[in-house]
């Protein structure tokens, strides 16, 4: 009763719960981290296991393909079951995969671990959107996604540092006690603190209302409106990463420590992006928010293109991507917490349902926009991938969301 009393308390208020926003950003952090702080130990893994590359290369891409479909799970067992046990068990599964995944004897076997560590850590990410959903509305929601994305989008940045130089000094399976250590202390903290915001009814009227509101969810134009912007705005960011590498370490001569370096530039416009939503959202609402995010974006890139073409080099493929990045921090978190918005009672199955469309399109972005560098004699393909994106960002948002 008294925690129920304090999430109804938090509803009403504009205060933020400071110990329940540092432990999403941890449990979201999980996810994030563990993505790319195995790719600086490729290498070492083609070498440990004596394995073909492109098998090697699927602890990343089928980790990522893992986080996709597993939003499609559990975010609608979080509306079935609850957020905490979800929560729980995703993290204590990642735990127990990072901790396996130590004593892996074939890349084989590596592969399936990493798929696991995938599905379990995914959890975090998925059911913290709908957490904040269930304890705001949907202004005050929007700035707590882009406060807790404001922190985490340091981690996936960072990640490829931190296991270079685990790999180095201790080997790559000191990546894996990194990120087993890692997800068993959130496990720990979340089994301490974490309260169920998510009322459960188990009656026969209420699992026929969820299926009810699933089908209104599934078949809203301004939920896919949303949730397309979310994603082919996000796309410009996996295009760069997909073909940046490329453009710096293969066209410019630069090496990958530089690229390290130059890759955190994107970064401090989408923390400030993100800041900012925290910020104006209440004030301005998320609609508008998402059409300046969308206006920059598209702006960002127009320019990235036109200096690159004036003076080619680092500076100008990478420091454009400072309005990029702010832009994206505007549109990213006002319009996943309109996705969520549509039916509330059923955010989780809409995060996940977001989650599973962003991760889909970035990925395919990231690849198009990989091949289409390695086949080209400069970074323009790239760069005119990333305004495409852009561009489609502004359609879906006018025929699905403005013209509903």
């Amino acid at each position: 009763m008294e925690h129920d009393l304090t999430i109804t308390a938090k509803r009403g208020t504009s205060r933020t719960p400071l110990r329940l926003l540092a432990l999403l950003i941890a449990m979201t952090g999980v996810s994030s981290l563990s993505l790319n702080i195995l790719v600086p130990a490729i290498p070492s893994l083609v070498t440990k296991f004596a394995a073909d590359p492109a098998h090697v290369q699927l602890t990343v891409s089928l980790y990522l393909m893992g986080l996709a479909v597993a939003q499609l799970v559990f975010g609608p067992l979080s509306d079935r079951f609850g957020r905490r046990p979800v929560v729980l068990t995703g993290l204590a599964l990642a735990t127990i995969a990072s901790t396996s995944a130590i004593f892996a004897g074939s890349i084989m076997s590596l592969v399936v671990l990493r798929v696991l560590q995938s599905l379990g850590a995914s959890t975090g990410q998925t059911i913290g959107r709908a957490i904040i959903r269930d304890l705001y509305e949907r202004e005050r929601a929007a700035s707590m996604i882009g406060l807790v994305t404001s922190v985490v989008v340091l981690m996936p940045m960072a990640a490829p540092l931190i296991g270079g130089i685990l790999d180095t000094l201790l080997g790559w399976e000191s990546i894996f006690v990194f990120s087993a250590a890692l997800s068993g202390l959130v496990f720990a903290w979340a089994v301490i603190t974490l309260t169920e915001t998510r009322k459960v009814s188990a009656a026969p009227a209420e699992r026929s209302r969820l299926r009810s509101d699933f089908r209104a969810l599934a078949a809203s134009p301004r939920f896919f409106g949303y949730a397309l912007c979310a994603a082919l705005g996000s796309a410009p960011f996996f295009s760069f990463l997909g073909g940046a590498s490329h453009v710096a370490v293969s066209m410019l001569g630069r090496t990958s420590a530089e690229y390290g370096l130059w890759f955190f530039v994107p970064s401090f416009g989408f923390m400030a992006g993100n800041f900012a939503v925290s910020r104006l959202a209440a004030r301005l609402g998320i609609d508008a928010l998402i059409w300046w995010g969308i206006a920059l974006t598209i702006a960002g890139c127009l320019i990235n293109i036109a200096v690159y073409i004036a003076f080619p080099g680092m500076a100008t493929v990478f420091l454009p991507h400072v309005i990029i990045g702010f832009g994206n921090g505007l549109l990213l978190p006002t319009a996943i917490a309109g996705a969520v918005s549509i039916r509330p009672q059923v955010a989780g199955t809409a995060s996940g349902m977001t989650g599973f469309i962003q991760m889909a399109i970035g990925a395919a972005g990231a690849q198009l926009s990989g091949n289409l560098v390695a086949g080209a004699a400069d970074a323009m393909p790239m760069l005119l991938l990333m305004l495409f994106f852009g561009i489609a960002t502004a359609a879906a948002g006018f025929a699905l969301v403005v013209r509903r």
